[in-house]
C-alpha cells in the first residue's frame, strides 16, 4: 500500500489497495470532537478506517480496546451508518495501537462515545461523499441528483445504480472534499444507529472460539508466572532459583528488580516453562526472601481504629463551608450516621495476562489493556528501549472495570521477555495474583450529621470524610468531591448550609479507578444519608430529592439538575412508585440517583427481606439520560443491566481486607460475585432522550444500585444500613 504524508490541515486520504478495493481515512478537526463545554481533542492524523472490496464487503476498523462494553461494534456502527452500507455487509477488525493513525485509543471513563460521536460519523460521511462524486463523474450527471443506499449510488432519473466496490479505482483518484461539503445524516434517516445490533464477536464467544487475550498463542511460545511480594511495598532479595530450574519443564528462573518508584513495575521472581501448568507447579516450590517494607504494618483493623479517632477531631482540611451548619443543628431536627465502604478488587473473570516478544532490540506486545499507550510506554521502560521500538497489539479483554487501566502485566511480560530474547513469552496471572495484587477501589469513612426544619425541608449537612493519603488523597478515586451532590457549587444551592471536611490516613496499598470511579463508592453513603433526611422530615424520598434539585436551577459545574429531575420522574412513573404502600409486609422499594461520567441515572429497586435477613431483589427499574441518541439499543441495555448485577455484587459480598499489609481475600470463595439464581428476575431499562450530545454508558448506571437497595431494605424492615458489604451485616441473598 502506498502511503501519502499529508499536511496538518489535510482532511482525507484514499489509497488504492492491491485487492482492487479502497481504504478511506479521515483527519478529524478538533472542533468536531468536543461536546458542549468539553476540551478539544487532539486532531487525528490521516488513517485508514474503511476497506471496500469489489464485491461490496466493507471492512471497518474498531480502534478502541474492547473489554465487554461493545465498543468494537458501536464505533463501526457510526461509520457504517454514514457510509450508507448494510450492516450485514460489514466486517469489523481490531486496530492495533497506533495513535498517529487512530488518535486516542482507550477504554475508561465512558469517553468513547463523546469523543467519537462526530469523528466516526465524519469518517463514514466523507466516504459516502466520495462515492457519490465518483458516480457523478462516471455517469456525467450532477452529484445533487444522486442518492445512496445499501452500499450503492443511485440515479433515480435514469434508474441506474452502481456498487461502491465498482467505484473503487475512481474514488482513489479523487481530490479530497472540503470539510464544509461533507454532510452527515439527519437522525430520522438512520438505518443502523438506534437499532438492536448484536456484538460482532458474540457468536465466536458463545461457540468457544479463542477471541480473548488469554487464548492467544504464538508458535514456540513459552509460559511465565511472576511471584511478587505479598506486601505491596516489598521486593525480592533472593530465591532458590537453582532448585526451581531443575524442575520439569522449567527453562528459566530469575529475579526482576522492577522499579522502586513505579507501582506498575514491581520486583518479583519469574519462572518460564514449556507450559503454564509446569510454571505454576514450579512456583509452588519457590522460596523467596522478601524485604517487605513499611506497608507490612498496615491493616483494615488499623484503618478502622484510625478513622474512629480522626472522626471526633476537627478535619485536617476544610473543603467546603457554606452557610452555618451549627446554627441549623441548634434549632432543627437532626440525624447522624457513620457510613463505611470497603476496599474492593476489580476481579475481572479473565486474570491479567500479556504476551511479549523481545527480538533484535525491539519489543512486541499482545495485551488486553484499557490504556494501551501506557502499556507500550511501560514495556519500553522495562526493557530500557525507546517507545518507538515497541509495537502493541490490542487484544479483547475478558472484563476490565478499570483494572486494565494499569499496565503492570505489560511491564512484567516485557521484562521477562527481554531475559529470553527471540522467544515469545506468555505471562498469565492466577486468580490469586489478580486479587492479591490489584489497584483497589479505596475504602472510605463518612461521618454525617444533617437536619431538617419543621416543614421537613433539609437545612444543613456536615460530612467529615476520612480517606487515605499522604497527606492528600493519592488519586481521584479516594476523593468524595466538594462539588458532588449535595455540595453547593453556588451559594444558596441544594442546601442552605453545607460543610465538607477531610482527614487522611497513610496508605501503602496501591489504589486505582474502578467502574464509575469515585461515585461508585460515595454514592452509597450520600444517597443513603439523603434517604435518612427524607425519612427524618416525613417526606417522599423521590419528591424530597426532586425538591432539593429544584433549589439549584443553575447547576453545579457540568451537572444539570433538570436532567436529573427528568430521570427521577421517569423512574417514579415506570416503577409505580406511588403505589409502593400496597406492597406486602417485608417488601419495599428504594430510590437513588447519581450523576457520573456525564450520565444521569436514577434507580428504583424492590426487595423482599425475610425474617432471617435473606434478601431477594424482585425487580430493578433503571432510568438514564445519556443524550439525544442511543446508538446501539442492545449494548446500551446490556450495559445498564450489567451495572445492576455488578452493583449488587459490590453490595453483598465484595470486600478486600488487609492484615500485615497483605490482602486477605484472594479468590471468589471469600469474595463472592452474585450468582445467576440470585439476580433479579427483571431489570427494566428506560432512556430519556434529551437534546445533548451522546455520552457513555459503561460507568454511570452502577453507583445508584447500592443505595437504592439499602434504602429498599429500610423501607421493607426499618433497618438502616450504613456499612457494606451486606454479608458483614448478617444479610445474604435469598
Amino acid at each position: 500500500m502506498n502511503k501519502t504524508t499529508l499536511a496538518r490541515r489535510s482532511f482525507f486520504k484514499v489509497t488504492a489497495l492491491g485487492t482492487g478495493g479502497i481504504m478511506l481515512g479521515l483527519y478529524n478537526p478538533a472542533k468536531a470532537q468536543r461536546g458542549p463545554g468539553g476540551p478539544p481533542a487532539p486532531p487525528l492524523s490521516p488513517l485508514a478506517f474503511i476497506t471496500v472490496a469489489l464485491d461490496g464487503i466493507v471492512t471497518i476498523v474498531g480502534k478502541n480496546p474492547e473489554i465487554g462494553q461493545g465498543i468494537k461494534t458501536t464505533l463501526p456502527m457510526l461509520i457504517a451508518e454514514e457510509l450508507d452500507v448494510d450492516w450485514a455487509k460489514v466486517r469489523v477488525v481490531q486496530g492495533d495501537l497506533n495513535t498517529a493513525k487512530y488518535g486516542g485509543q482507550s477504554a475508561g471513563g465512558s469517553t468513547a462515545i463523546p469523543n467519537n460521536w462526530i469523528p466516526m460519523r465524519l469518517v463514514g460521511a466523507t466516504g459516502r461523499h466520495l462515492f457519490v462524486t465518483a458516480a457523478a463523474q462516471t455517469w456525467n450527471v450532477p452529484a445533487a441528483e444522486l442518492t445512496t443506499a445499501s452500499g450503492k449510488v443511485l440515479h433515480a432519473a435514469s434508474k441506474r445504480s452502481i456498487g461502491y466496490g465498482e467505484l473503487a479505482s475512481k474514488v482513489a483518484a479523487l481530490p479530497m472534499p472540503a470539510p464544509a461539503d461533507v454532510k452527515m445524516k439527519d437522525a430520522k434517516d438512520y438505518k443502523i444507529i438506534g437499532k438492536f445490533v448484536t456484538g460482532v464477536e458474540n457468536q465466536a464467544i458463545v461457540t468457544g472460539k479463542p477471541v480473548f487475550s488469554i487464548d492467544f498463542t504464538l508458535p514456540g511460545m513459552l509460559y511465565a508466572v511472576y511471584q511478587k511480594c505479598p506486601v505491596y511495598s516489598g521486593r525480592a532479595v533472593s530465591a532458590n532459583l537453582d532448585e526451581v530450574k531443575k524442575l520439569s519443564g522449567v527453562r528459566h528462573a530469575f529475579i526482576v528488580d522492577g522499579s522502586p518508584t513505579n507501582n506498575q513495575f514491581r520486583s518479583g521472581v519469574a519462572i518460564v516453562a514449556d507450559s503454564w501448568y509446569q510454571a505454576k507447579v514450579a512456583r509452588e516450590s519457590l522460596r523467596v526472601s522478601w524485604d517487605e517494607g513499611a506497608t507490612a504494618g498496615q491493616s483494615t483493623e488499623l484503618f478502622a481504629k484510625q478513622a474512629a479517632e480522626l472522626s471526633v477531631k476537627a478535619p485536617m482540611v476544610n473543603l467546603r463551608n457554606d452557610g452555618n451548619v451549627d446554627a441549623a443543628f441548634g434549632t432543627d431536627k437532626t440525624v447522624e450516621g457513620a457510613y463505611y465502604y470497603p476496599f474492593i478488587s476489580h476481579a475481572p473473570l479473565e486474570p491479567q495476562n500479556c504476551a511479549a516478544l523481545f527480538k533484535d532490540g525491539k519489543l512486541e506486545l499482545w495485551a488486553p489493556s484499557q490504556i494501551p499507550q501506557g502499556g507500550l510506554t511501560l514495556g519500553a521502560q522495562a526493557c530500557g528501549i525507546q517507545p518507538t521500538d515497541v509495537t502493541l497489539h490490542l487484544m479483547r479483554a475478558g472484563g476490565g472495570f478499570g483494572r486494565r487501566l494499569t499496565n503492570d502485566y505489560c511491564a512484567e511480560a516485557a521484562a521477562i521477555a527481554k531475559q529470553v530474547p527471540g522467544v515469545p513469552i506468555k505471562l498469565l496471572w492466577t486468580r490469586e495474583d489478580d486479587m492479591a495484587h490489584d489497584f483497589y477501589r479505596p475504602g472510605g469513612f463518612h461521618y454525617f450529621k444533617g437536619s431538617v426544619n419543621a416543614a421537613g425541608k433539609p437545612t444543613a449537612w456536615r460530612d467529615h470524610f476520612v480517606t487515605f493519603g499522604n497527606p492528600t488523597p493519592q488519586n481521584p478515586n479516594a476523593v468524595a468531591g466538594n462539588a458532588a451532590f449535595p455540595a453547593n457549587h453556588f451559594p444558596g444551592g441544594f442546601l442552605p448550609s453545607y460543610s465538607l471536611g477531610q482527614s487522611t490516613m497513610p496508605l501503602g496499598v496501591p489504589t486505582g479507578a474502578l467502574r464509575a470511579p469515585g461515585t461508585n463508592a460515595y454514592c452509597f453513603a450520600i444517597q443513603g444519608f439523603t434517604d435518612e433526611l427524607a425519612i427524618l422530615g416525613g417526606q417522599d424520598p423521590i419528591q424530597f430529592r426532586i425538591d432539593m434539585l429544584k433549589s439549584e436551577p443553575v447547576g453545579m459545574r457540568n451537572f444539570d439538575p433538570q436532567r436529573m429531575i427528568g430521570v427521577l420522574e421517569l423512574v417514579r412513573e415506570k416503577s409505580d412508585w406511588a403505589n409502593r404502600g400496597k406492597l406486602p409486609k417485608g417488601t419495599g422499594k428504594g430510590v437513588a440517583f447519581q450523576f457520573s461520567h456525564a450520565g444521569y441515572f436514577a434507580h428504583v429497586i424492590e426487595v423482599t427481606v425475610s425474617a432471617d435477613n435473606k434478601v431477594k431483589v424482585n425487580k430493578a427499574w433503571v432510568a438514564g439520560d445519556v443524550g439525544r441518541q442511543i446508538i446501539n439499543q442492545s449494548s446500551s441495555i446490556n450495559q445498564a443491566e450489567g451495572a445492576v448485577i455488578d452493583g449488587l455484587s459490590h453490595l453483598m459480598g465484595y470486600e478486600i481486607t488487609f492484615a500485615k499489609g497483605r490482602a486477605v481475600e484472594q479468590n471468589f470463595d471469600s469474595y463472592p460475585p452474585m450468582r445467576m439464581k440470585q439476580a433479579p428476575p427483571a431489570i427494566e431499562v428506560h432512556f430519556k432522550l434529551t437534546d445533548n450530545n451522546p455520552t457513555g454508558l459503561g460507568e454511570p448506571a452502577l453507583p445508584p444500585v447500592l443505595p437504592a437497595v439499602v434504602n429498599a431494605i429500610f423501607a421493607a424492615t426499618g433497618k438502616r444500613i450504613r456499612s457494606v458489604p451486606l454479608m458483614k451485616q448478617g444479610f445474604s441473598w435469598a
